[in-house]
């Protein structure tokens, strides 16, 4: 052991140094989210404001006034009911695209698999503001379309009855492209042996699909739900961009809840609950389907 010692301490600074480095992007990545992480929570804790010189620790009374807040309630059902129907409408759009065009591999499917991809190489801010001009009253095309067919004066994101399905229409449109080729790389990486078997023994395009490709998608299908369902409860960018969370507050949703209670009202102290409440949820959530997803993958390699 002593000689293992003095072997290591005649090596060069440079070699001796060597593991320090290769951990050191790892660990200063851990510093800089764990240090925001715990501020936010000490800065939940107190009265942080914008409009005061100074703070004190008034320990949970932000985190009991926001449960008591009828607001805080309706931006919880805003969120889950907007992560509902964002990632239900990705995830079946996306299975189903990317099952029709693995279906035949030919040049149509192959340029298809490139255009559906464009839309995810948009900004959704600036996704938002194209569909803005498209659904516009006066020079929208989205807009001429629906006039030929006897619609007029649709309301999109100005009424709070379709605001959300204003929002979720831009949502699915700029994000079902990652479910795609999540699905797409799955079906490329199934087996063919025993779709070749169903085949010869007459088995239907219903029962395959139901037997042998979505049990055997389910990897990637939680993988894309894992991430799609994070990214879609903590939504800011679209909704901000689209109604600034209303008419009213019919989109007002966690984060921008938070948002606006930082920033807008400069309760700063006040908002912290919102963001660490929001994150608590996603982490139960996200664990549970990753719980799941490993069961799966266990079963999978006949673990």
């Amino acid at each position: 052991m002593a000689e293992k010692a003095g072997q290591y301490q005649k090596q060069p600074l440079s070699v001796r140094a060597r593991p320090y480095l290769i951990i050191a992007p790892a660990l200063l990545l851990t510093i800089g989210i764990l240090y925001p992480f715990v501020t936010a929570i000490y800065y939940s804790l107190t009265n942080l404001s914008f409009r005061r010189p100074t703070m004190k620790f008034i320990g949970l009374e932000n985190w009991i006034s926001m449960f008591k807040d009828p607001t805080f309630w309706h931006a919880v059902w805003v969120t889950a009911k907007y992560a509902f129907v964002t990632t239900g409408s990705e995830m079946v759009l996306g299975l189903g695209i990317a099952l029709l065009i693995c279906k035949k591999d030919n040049f149509f499917s192959r340029i298809l698999k490139v255009i559906l991809v464009f839309p995810l190489m948009v900004a959704p801010v600036i996704a938002t503001i194209i569909w803005q001009l498209m659904t516009n009253t006066s020079v929208g095309i989205i807009e001429k379309f629906l006039n030929l067919l006897g619609i007029y004066g649709f309301p999109w994101a100005s009424s709070p009855s379709t605001a959300l399905f204003t929002a979720a229409m831009i949502d699915v449109w700029v994000y079902t492209p990652f479910v795609i080729v999540l699905v797409v790389a799955g079906i490329n990486s199934l087996p063919k042996s025993p779709f070749e078997s169903a085949q010869i023994d007459g088995g239907s395009a219903w029962f395959t699909f139901k037997n042998l490709t979505l049990p055997m998608l389910k990897p990637f299908l939680y993988i894309a739900l894992i991430f799609r369902l994070m990214a879609s409860m903590q939504e800011y960018g679209i909704i901000f961009a689209l109604t600034k969370g209303g008419p009213g507050d019919t989109l007002m949703n966690l984060s921008l809840t938070a948002y606006n209670k930082g920033f807008a009202f400069l309760k700063f102290g006040e908002a912290m609950p919102y963001i660490l409440f929001l994150w608590i949820v996603i982490y139960i959530i996200s664990k549970k389907l990753v719980s799941n997803w490993l069961i799966v993958q266990r079963k999978a390699s006949g673990r």
